[in-house]
């Protein structure tokens, strides 16, 4: 082989390295949300139903059986609704993965004190999309 060659086999193996090592980020990425429903999905985060979450169906309780939520955090606000004829304040933690997840806990819960906790320790990220 001439230099040519080997400069050009050299550079093309490197590009075959670096296929490889985004080929391995993506396999190795790990898998967002609960489910893969289209749409928004609106967990509610207490003990009414029997279960710690749970979604609505028809006014119906669905218990969530999957023990741990994963995604980016988009957004935490504190809205006041109206639930059982009082006036009531929730906290609503969006979470991005598969698909949005609204996350509704009312706004004195051990819930939302452990998660407004909890995410006073993290260490922002800076995502560009």
């Amino acid at each position: 082989m001439n230099p040519q060659e080997n400069s050009e086999l050299l550079a093309a193996l490197m590009r075959q390295e670096e296929l490889l090592k985004q080929l391995v980020a993506a396999i190795n990425k790990p898998k967002l949300g609960l489910h893969s429903d289209a749409g928004s999905c609106k967990i509610y985060c207490n003990r009414h139903n029997g279960s710690l979450w749970y979604t609505l169906n028809n006014s119906e309780a669905s218990a969530i059986t999957q023990t741990a939520l994963t995604g980016y955090l988009k957004e935490l606000k504190f809205e006041k609704c109206e639930r059982r004829g009082k006036e009531v304040y929730k906290l609503l933690i969006t979470i991005q993965a598969d698909r949005p997840y609204i996350l509704e806990s009312g706004h004195d819960t051990h819930f939302a004190k452990s998660v407004l906790a909890a995410i006073a320790t993290l260490t922002p990220v800076i995502r560009w999309n």
